[in-house]
C-alpha cells in the first residue's frame, strides 16, 4: 500500500529521499537528516506528541505561513520527490482549512497544443433558409399579386373614370352610388340580407346542432342537413326557382300551402259565378252573396241556378241532378244554368248542364243561420234538423271568392325573403357542423353540475351552453355576414327579369352595370370598391379572432 501511494521507488533507497510517512504520523514526516532514525514502528501517534519532542516538525511555530511540503496533519498526503502531492491523489481535497487544495498537474513536456478553432456560428431558428423560403413563396406571391392585388388596385384606378376610360370623373361614381334610385335599392336589400340572413342561419344551425345530440339518428340527420353544401349556388338557384312557382301543380311551396289550406276548410270557389238576370230567376244577388227570392219550407226542393262560370272550372264537374224532396228537410240543387250549343230550359235542370260541387248553402231565419250544408258533385244539397217555418236559402260570399292558389313568391313583394330562404337552406348545414364541433368541446361536468343544482334544460342552454359557445357562434355569424355581402348567384338565378331590380344586391348590380348591358365599368368599379370596404371590417375581425384563438 505504501509503495502504491509513494509511486516508483528510487534505486538509491530511502537514504536518498527519505521514507514515506504513515497516515498516522503526527509530525508529517521527519526531516531529511533524520530519515534513518524514523521507522513506521517507532513513530509516536499524533495524540502522544509533546512540546519536548525533538523532531523538527514539533518546533514549527504559529508564525509559519504554510506547513512543510510533506505535512499531512489531519489528512494523508504522501510526498513525492519535490514535496508535492502524488498524482493519484491530485483530486483529493483536504478538509483542513489550513491545507491548500492541490492544483492539477499541467503537462509541460512536448510541443504546445494547437489553439482550438471556434465552430462556425449556427443560424438561429428552426425554419428553412430565407432563400429557400422565398423560392417556395414566390409562385404564391405572384398568383396573389396577379389575382388579388392587381385587380384591387386597377378597380380603384378605374373607379375614378367614367364609362370611357379616358374621361376622368373623380369621385362622381361614388356619389352616384348614394344618389341613384336603383343603387339605393341594392343598398337597402343588402342591409336586409346582412341583418336577417346571418342571424337566421346561426340560430337554425344552433338548433340543429343541439337536436343532433338528442336523437338516435343524428348521423343521418346531419347528412341530410349538410347535403345542400355539396350543391353549387347556381344549381340551388335553379332548384328554388321551381320550388317557388306559383302554380301548385309545379311549385312545391304553393302545393304544400294549398294542401294545408284545403285541410282547414278552403273550398273550391267560383269567382265569376252570378245569378241570371231578370225577374224570372229564382235567386238574386245580395252584396257578394246569392239568396233565394222566395222563402222555402222543409219538404220542398229549392232551385239555385247560376251563370258565368268558366268552362275550365267545369272540366271535371258532374252533370247536375234535381234534388228529391224529403220530409223535414230542405233540399235543392246549385248548378250552371247553361247548355252548350243552345237548347235547354231556363231555371230548370237539364241533363247536359253541370252541377257546382263544394258550394256552401245556408238556411237563414230572422238573420240567423239555422243549418248549413255543402253541395255534392252533382250540385245537390240537403239541410236537416230544421223546425217548421219559412227560411231563406243563401249562398254566402265565400263561394264566390277565388280559391287559394298559393303565394306569389317570385313577385316584387316576397322575392327577397324567398331568396333568403334559399340561402338558409344552403348554409344551415355549414353552421350546424361548426356549432356541433363547439358543443362537443364543452365540458360535460359544467352541464351536469347545473342540472344537479336544479337548473332546467332551458336554463342550462341559455346560461351555460350559449355562453361557452359564443366564440364559435361569433365565427359563424361573421362568416355568414361576409357571404351575404357577396351573394350573387342565388339572386341572379331565382329572381325573374321583371322583378330583378326589386331583388338587386350590390354584387349583382356591379355585374349588371359593368357587363350586363350597362356598359359603365367606371361605376361598376366604384361598386366593387364599395363592396370591398364593406367586407374588410368583418374579414379583419375574423382574422383577429383566429389569431387570438391560436395564442
Amino acid at each position: 500500500m505504501t509503495d502504491r501511494l509513494d509511486g516508483p521507488q528510487d534505486p538509491r533507497g530511502d537514504l536518498a529521499r527519505g521514507s514515506s510517512p504513515g497516515p498516522h504520523d503526527a509530525s508529517g514526516g521527519a526531516a531529511p537528516g533524520d530519515a534513518s532514525e524514523s521507522t513506521p514502528d517507532d513513530v509516536p501517534p499524533a495524540s502522544e506528541s509533546t512540546p519536548d519532542d525533538s523532531s523538527p516538525a514539533s518546533e514549527s511555530t504559529p508564525d509559519d505561513s504554510s506547513p512543510a511540503p510533506g505535512d499531512a496533519s489531519g489528512t494523508a498526503r504522501p510526498a513525492g520527490d519535490d514535496g508535492k502531492a502524488h498524482p493519484a491523489l491530485s483530486d483529493v481535497r483536504s478538509e483542513d482549512p489550513l491545507v491548500p487544495a492541490a492544483e492539477p498537474e499541467v503537462a509541460t513536456a512536448g510541443p504546445a497544443a494547437p489553439e482550438a478553432v471556434p465552430a462556425p456560428a449556427r443560424r438561429s431558428g428552426t425554419g428553412p433558409r430565407p432563400t429557400l423560403a422565398a423560392a417556395f413563396l414566390l409562385p404564391s406571391l405572384i398568383l396573389l399579386g396577379a389575382m388579388v392585388i392587381y385587380p384591387i388596385v386597377y378597380s380603384a384606378y378605374r373607379s375614378l373614370y367614367g364609362a370611357n376610360e379616358k374621361t376622368f370623373v373623380g369621385l362622381d361614381n361614388y356619389a352616384a352610388i348614394f344618389t341613384d334610385s336603383s343603387t339605393l335599392t341594392t343598398i337597402r336589400n343588402n342591409l336586409i340580407w346582412v341583418v336577417v340572413a346571418p342571424l337566421l342561419v346561426t340560430v337554425i344551425g344552433l338548433i340543429f346542432a343541439v337536436l343532433t345530440e338528442r336523437i338516435r339518428w343524428a348521423t343521418a340527420f346531419k347528412l341530410i342537413v349538410f347535403m345542400p353544401m355539396a350543391v353549387s349556388l347556381l344549381a340551388s338557384g335553379v332548384i328554388f326557382r321551381l320550388v317557388y312557382e306559383q302554380d301548385p301543380d309545379r311549385g312545391v311551396a304553393n302545393a304544400v300551402i294549398s294542401s294545408v289550406s284545403g285541410v282547414f276548410g278552403g273550398g273550391q270557389g267560383y269567382p265569376d259565378a252570378r245569378p241570371r238576370g231578370g225577374d224570372q230567376s229564382p235567386v238574386a244577388a245580395e252584396g257578394r252573396a246569392v239568396v233565394s227570392k222566395q222563402p222555402a219550407r222543409p219538404g220542398q226542393p229549392v232551385l239555385l241556378p247560376l251563370v258565368g262560370v268558366k268552362p275550365a272550372d267545369l272540366a271535371s264537374a258532374a252533370p247536375a241532378k234535381a234534388a228529391q224532396p224529403a220530409p223535414g228537410e230542405l233540399t235543392g240543387t246549385v248548378w250552371v244554368d247553361f247548355t252548350q250549343g243552345g237548347g235547354g230550359q231556363a231555371n230548370q235542370v237539364d241533363g247536359t248542364e253541370k252541377g257546382l260541387a263544394g258550394m256552401t248553402v245556408e238556411a237563414v231565419q230572422n238573420g240567423a243561420v239555422k243549418a248549413e250544408a255543402t253541395t255534392e258533385a252533382d250540385g245537390t244539397f240537403r239541410l236537416t234538423g230544421l223546425a217548421p217555418g219559412d227560411y231563406v236559402v243563401r249562398l254566402p260570399q265565400s263561394n264566390f271568392e277565388a280559391s287559394f292558389n298559393g303565394l306569389s313568391w317570385l313577385g316584387p313583394t316576397l322575392i327577397t325573403p324567398a331568396i333568403i330562404g334559399a340561402f338558409i337552406w344552403v348554409w344551415a348545414g355549414f353552421a350546424m357542423v361548426l356549432i356541433a364541433a363547439g358543443l362537443s368541446a364543452i365540458p360535460r361536468d359544467a352541464l351536469e353540475a347545473a342540472r344537479i343544482d336544479g337548473a332546467t334544460e332551458w336554463q342550462v342552454f341559455r346560461r351555460i351552453t350559449v355562453p361557452l359557445l359564443s366564440p364559435v357562434l361569433l365565427v359563424v355569424l361573421v362568416t355568414m355576414i361576409i357571404n351575404t355581402l357577396k351573394v350573387f348567384d342565388l339572386v341572379f338565378v331565382i329572381a325573374p327579369g321583371s322583378v330583378q331590380p326589386n331583388a338587386n344586391v350590390i354584387a349583382l348590380e356591379m355585374w349588371r352595370v359593368s357587363f350586363g348591358g350597362g356598359g359603365n365599368q367606371g361605376l361598376g368599379s366604384a361598386l366593387a370598391i364599395f363592396l370591398l370596404i364593406l367586407v374588410l371590417p368583418f374579414m379583419i375581425l375574423n382574422i383577429r379572432r383566429f389569431r387570438r384563438d391560436n395564442q
